[in-house]
């Protein structure tokens, strides 16, 4: 007889749960909690146009928040985490908690001194800054002064979203994912709190931007706090020092891995902070260019983010063990993910951009206009969105190599082309060039990328990925050729006056859209469709128990 059948004998221990499911798990949390921050984050933004259209106030509040905004993009939600994280968890694990939660104080303190005294140049220097982003703006009485005020209002979210990144770096190197994850979204909920109320309370013009403004901050320091608990729980208590000289040798590591971190990941966000300098010049455009990016990021948040996370979670598997035709199979895998969700997202959004805008924007001070404008914008938008979610599955890659000198030279690449054809073409075709550009940019982007991982690392299989980006044109073809018509018989007997109408002539496209393109998948067997068919077609519901 075993001894754990044996009386008394002590229950076997059980087993740890297997790494690669944590990281499974934990990629499913994140991004869940990326589509909720995503959907909530829509939901800021139809309120924000209800409020506001396509006026001067909301051209001055996108253009105050876009530097803020900047800055969360590429410090808190990017740059800070890549060059933190490994440097909390390598502290961590080598001296234990009480090490890493001293490197956090150091790295909170240089922060807060570094970035809060920007934050204050800024401020001070906030009519001089916006008269060289958004000079056009003094041509609108007030327009530029408003935007001054709006600015120095929201400048301590800058400084609350970077300490922020601090402590949700710390908390994922004690394996708390949760609240991290969940933060974004707590944000979206606090704004959208205070834009009801504004709403509500019947606010009109100026206290609306205001109230909207103190919002933000207030989103700020919420996401901060709610980091506060499970860190507390991993022994962590407020503290703060200062180490300007980097003597302490892990201080000195992030400080020089976050330059090349910020470069990385830069593109995009300097890229539409670039078209916001071009489109103030043109009443609304920034308003308009500002509503369909955020819609697009819903799908590249959704399925980018999705594929990102999975794939550099098997690169890091990759690199420890050396394997680098492994390595070449999971960024083969991504961009067969990317081309196959992400393809037929770009055709749905340039067949029916009019009608989903018009169903999530159009109402109170957004008018029909400002639907046709956003939508010329989204449609080429759109048109760079698998290169968008392409360069954050390849990206990683890099970054886990440790080669960021091509992530670098790609990133730098794009911004410039992306200013060269902003130059050379607003004049003649406004705001639609700013957003094609920027698809351009994205492309080269991804590109290099593509091109420095074939030739720098491991050989992709250009010819399967090829065949297969043919098959999954091919069924997008039959899915656009289907929605096109079902769109216009049903928009012809529906209409699109009201929202129950709009919700019909929407969604019922989506819907079968959805269906053509996984029947015209399967047909042309892509294999991980037909996969989920045959899974599908052979599961057997158990027999009833007795």
């Amino acid at each position: 007889m075993p001894d754990s059948d044996r009386p008394g004998a002590p229950e076997p221990a059980r087993q740890p749960q297997h790494p690669s499911r944590r990281l499974g798990l934990a990629a499913w949390m994140i991004s869940l909690a990326t589509l909720t921050s995503r959907m909530l984050g829509l939901l800021r933004e139809l309120l924000f146009a209800a409020l506001f259209g396509a006026s001067a106030l909301a051209d001055a509040f996108v253009a105050a928040f876009r530097l803020p905004n900047l800055m969360r993009d590429l410090l808190a939600e990017g740059a800070l985490q890549s060059a933190l994280l490994p440097a909390f968890k390598a502290r961590l694990g080598r001296r234990g908690a009480a090490a890493a939660h001293e490197l956090a104080a150091a790295v909170t303190g240089n922060l807060a001194l570094v970035v809060g005294c920007g934050v204050l140049v800024a401020a001070l220097a906030a009519p001089q800054l916006f008269g060289a982003l958004a000079g056009d703006y003094a041509r609108v009485p007030g327009k530029l002064e408003i935007t001054v005020v709006l600015f120095r209002v929201m400048s301590p979210f800058l400084l609350l979203v970077c300490l922020s990144a601090v402590a949700m770096s710390l908390a994922n190197a004690h394996d708390r994912f949760i609240a991290p994850a969940l933060a974004p979204a707590l944000f979206n909920v606090v704004a959208i709190t205070v834009g009801l109320g504004l709403y509500f309370a019947g606010a009109r013009g100026y206290q609306v931007a205001l109230g909207w403004a103190l919002g933000t901050v207030a989103g700020g320091l919420a996401q901060l706090a709610l980091q506060v608990p499970g860190l507390w729980r991993e022994g962590w208590r407020p503290r703060v020092r200062l180490d300007l000289r980097l003597r302490d040798p892990d201080v000195r590591a992030i400080a020089v891995a976050l330059l090349p971190a910020i470069l990385g990941v830069a593109a995009l966000q300097l890229n539409v902070f670039i078209n916001t300098m071009f489109a103030s010049s043109d009443p609304g455009a920034v308003a308009w260019l500002n509503y369909a990016f955020r819609f697009l990021q819903l799908p590249v948040g959704v399925f980018g983010v999705a594929i990102a996370t999975v794939s550099t979670a098997r690169y890091s598997e990759a690199v420890i063990t050396g394997d680098m035709a492994l390595m070449r199979q999971h960024v083969a895998g991504g961009l067969r993910m990317v081309l196959l969700l992400c393809a037929p997202a770009t055709v749905g959004l340039v067949v029916l951009d009019e009608s989903i805008l018009r169903l999530l924007y159009q109402r109170g001070r957004f008018a029909e206009r400002d639907t046709v404008a956003s939508a010329a914008a989204l449609e080429c938008y759109a048109s760079g969105m698998i290169a968008y979610a392409g360069v954050k599955v390849v990206a990683p890659a890099f970054y886990a190599l440790r080669k960021i000198r091509v992530a670098v030279l790609a990133s730098l690449s794009s911004v410039a082309v992306n200013y060269a054809l902003n130059a050379a073409l607003h004049d003649a075709h406004g705001f639609r060039a700013l957003a094609l550009a920027t698809a351009a940019a994205a492309l080269l982007n991804g590109a290099i990328l593509y091109v420095g991982f074939s030739r720098l690392v491991a050989p992709l299989p250009h010819r399967e990925l090829a065949a297969f980006a043919a098959r999954v044109a091919a069924a997008c073809l039959v899915m656009a050729v289907v929605v096109q018509k079902a769109h216009a018989w049903i928009d012809a007997r529906v209409g699109h006056t009201y929202t129950p109408d709009r919700l019909v002539e929407t969604l019922a496209p989506v819907a079968l859209g959805a269906l053509v393109y996984g029947l015209a998948a399967a047909a042309l067997r892509i294999e991980e469709v037909s996969s989920l068919v045959r899974k599908l077609a052979t599961r057997r519901v158990p027999p009833a128990a007795r």
